[in-house]
């Protein structure tokens, strides 16, 4: 049985990630956030990149990985929640042998336009 999850086409983002858009305005109506499912492929680290204006929740619901957050890096498993505020700098690598895959929580609601590749 497909989930409501599963009929959402995901499509790669700037840094590199294969993001599914559960939640966003431009389909859903909410106003001020959206909610997407990032997947992050063994082996593979997001392009280094900020956000100007959106500040972000990550959890990781599955695989492991190696967060850099500012000048800070630190590893994520199943159940972790990270902040990252407007402006900071941001990778995440998939350190584990299948999917990373974490649920972003961004406010204001994700823009393509907003994200700044670094390297």
């Amino acid at each position: 049985m497909r989930t409501a999850r599963d009929r959402v086409v995901p499509y790669p983002t700037k840094d590199g990630s294969l993001v599914r858009e559960l939640m966003h305005p431009a389909v859903h109506g909410i106003c001020a956030q959206s909610l997407a499912e990032a997947e992050i492929p063994p082996g593979f680290t997001t392009t280094l990149h900020r956000h100007r204006q959106t500040g972000e929740l990550h959890h990781t619901i599955s695989g492991t990985g190696r967060l850099t957050r500012g000048a800070d890096a630190f590893e994520v498993k199943p159940g972790d929640t990270v902040c990252i505020t407007p402006g900071t700098r941001l990778r995440i690598a998939n350190t584990g042998r299948g999917p990373l895959r974490v649920l972003c929580c961004c406010t204001p609601a994700y823009s393509q336009d907003d994200t700044e590749l670094l390297e």
